[in-house]
């Protein structure tokens, strides 16, 4: 169902951007603790959007870092070590 995951989509946003305003980095599980009461098929596809908004940052960090440290000629981030799926 698109609706689903586009209000989904925007609610992480908004509220991963209040996380930051906060200082809560664990604000999104008092949002999803509230959509499971009332719709465990939203709460689902609310922390599906999460993750994957956490993993962006997380990897567009990794990447901006690396290439500051090819253009600055500084020491590029640590990747991390092989991990065995989730």
């Amino acid at each position: 169902m698109a609706i689903l995951q586009d209000l989904t989509e925007a609610l992480a946003k908004d509220v991963l951007d209040a996380q930051d305003e906060l200082g809560d980095d664990r604000f999104y599980e008092k949002v999803s603790k509230i959509l499971l009461d009332a719709s465990p098929t939203t709460q689902e596809a609310f922390m599906t959007a999460v993750r994957v908004i956490l993993a962006e940052r997380r990897a567009r960090k990794f990447l901006e870092g690396s290439l500051k440290a090819k253009r600055t000629g500084g020491a590029a981030p640590m990747a991390p070590r092989d991990s065995v799926g989730h």
